[in-house]
């Protein structure tokens, strides 16, 4: 019966471990929803750690092939995350008309994207770090970069 207990504490505490771990860089999060008969309804939460995670499996001329196509913008992205980092609470741009209103703007250390229409509504969550991991992983993988 002990031994049963030191099992099960020791893969309870595996599991903690692990998702502290996974989680530890935030959620991404992923909202859209149709406003016609019918429309999507799409609503993900992703563990922000999964992204850069998941790059390590993708094909790398895949890799590289968006890396040489984005080899002259990694530096200057690279340099916008970074700089994005001092500004936690900031409005970057709000256009608003009679139908609709966009909003990119960060909060708590993350990139905000706010699309709202008659059509559809868009939200879209990303932590700061995480496009910055992107943008390591591409840079990686374009050589001369």
């Amino acid at each position: 019966m002990m031994l049963l207990a030191k099992a099960a504490l020791g893969i309870g505490g595996t599991l903690v471990l692990a998702g502290a771990y996974t989680f530890r860089e935030g959620v991404i999060r992923v909202d859209v929803d149709e406003s016609r008969a019918g429309g999507s309804h799409i609503h993900m939460w992703v563990p922000a750690a999964v992204v850069p995670m998941t790059m390590h499996f993708v094909p790398k001329h895949h890799l590289k092939d968006a890396a040489e196509q984005a080899r002259e913008f990694l530096p200057v992205v690279h340099a916008l995350f970074k700089e994005l980092k001092k500004f936690p609470e900031t409005d970057f741009v709000e256009v608003k008309d009679d139908n609709e209103h966009v909003q990119i703007r960060t909060r708590a250390g993350k990139l905000q994207i706010d699309v709202d229409s008659p059509d559809e509504n868009v939200h879209l969550l990303v932590p700061l770090s995480t496009l910055d991991d992107v943008v390591d992983e591409l840079e990686a993988s374009a050589p001369g970069v």
